[in-house]
C-alpha cells in the first residue's frame, strides 16, 4: 500500500458500497446467508473460493467472518472496485485479487489455482451478455472441482407473470424513493463521491472509460441459467432462493 493510500479508511467506503448496494436490494445480506449455508452444506466450513466479478469484496469478507479458515481468490476487471477490495483486505494472506476481463478466455491464467470448491457471485453477471455468459459457465465447469459448487444470485426475469412484475417493481421503486429521500446514495451519487476522492479519483475516471455508465448485459430466467450449467458440465443446477425480483441459483458439479 502507498504512502497516499495508507491514511484512506477502506471500511467506510466498504460500508458505502453496501449501503449503496442495499439501496437496490433490501435482501441482499439474506441472499449471502443462503449462499453461505448452502457452501457450509456442500463444500465443508474451510473452502477455497472463487469470488467472481468480486468488486468490493463484498461476498469474501462475509465468507471470511463466517468461515475464518477459508481462502479467497477475488477476480474483477474494475479498477476502482478493485482498489477499494484490496485496501480493505491489505495484509490478509487468505485472500488475493486477480485483475481480469471474464470475457476474455484467457483469464482463467491468471488465477493461482487451477481448481476450487465453490464460485460464489452476485449481482454482476447481468453485465454480460448470454453468449459469453454460458461461455463464462463453460470454463467454470472446469474450475469447479468434483463435488464443489457454483453459485450465482442476480436479476434473472421470468418474464411469465407480468402483473406481479409490475407490482413488485412498483413496491420496490416507492422504498427506494423513500430512502433516497431520507438520505442514500443510488448507484450515481456513489460514484460521484468516488471521482471526488484524491485515492479513487483516478482509477473511477479509468472505470468509466472501460464500462461507461453501464454495461449492456442480459437477465435471462433462473431456468436459463440452470439449464445452460447444465450443459456446461454440472451434474446438477436449480434455484436454492429467491425474491420476487432475484434469483439465486446453484449448481454442483
Amino acid at each position: 500500500m502507498t504512502e497516499t493510500t495508507a491514511g484512506t479508511d477502506w471500511r467506510a467506503w466498504q460500508d458505502s458500497w453496501d449501503r449503496q448496494q442495499e439501496w437496490y436490494m433490501p435482501d441482499r445480506e439474506e441472499r449471502f446467508r443462503v449462499m453461505l449455508d448452502m457452501v457450509e452444506a456442500l463444500t465443508g466450513p474451510a473452502p477455497r473460493v472463487l469470488d467472481l466479478a468480486c468488486g468490493t469484496g463484498s461476498i469474501t469478507k462475509r465468507l471470511l467472518d463466517r468461515f475464518p479458515d477459508a481462502v479467497s481468490t477475488g477476480v474483477d476487471l474494475d479498477p476502482a472496485l478493485l482498489t477499494i477490495a484490496e485496501g480493505y483486505f491489505a495484509g490478509d494472506e487468505r485472500v488475493t485479487f486477480v485483475r481480469a476481463d471474464l470475457t476474455d478466455p484467457a483469464w482463467v491464467r491468471a488465477l493461482p489455482y487451477d481448481t476450487y470448491d465453490a464460485v460464489l457471485t452476485a449481482t454482476a453477471l447481468h453485465w454480460l451478455r448470454a453468449e459469453p455468459l454460458a461461455a463464462l459457465y463453460r470454463q467454470l465447469g472446469g474450475l469447479v472441482r468434483e463435488g464443489g459448487v457454483l453459485m450465482n444470485a442476480d436479476r434473472m426475469k421470468d418474464g411469465s407473470t407480468p402483473r406481479i412484475d409490475a407490482a413488485e417493481r412498483a413496491h420496490r421503486h416507492a422504498a427506494m424513493d423513500r430512502a433516497k429521500a431520507a438520505g442514500a446514495l443510488d448507484w450515481a451519487a456513489w460514484w460521484d463521491l468516488a471521482a471526488a476522492d484524491p485515492v479513487l479519483a483516478a482509477p473511477t475516471a479509468e472505470r468509466f472509460a472501460l464500462y461507461g455508465e453501464h454495461a449492456e448485459g442480459d437477465t435471462p430466467s433462473a431456468d436459463w441459467h440452470a439449464r445452460t450449467l447444465r450443459e456446461a458440465g454440472f451434474a446438477e443446477a436449480r434455484t436454492v432462493w429467491s425474491s420476487p425480483s432475484d434469483a439465486l441459483v446453484l449448481a454442483l458439479r
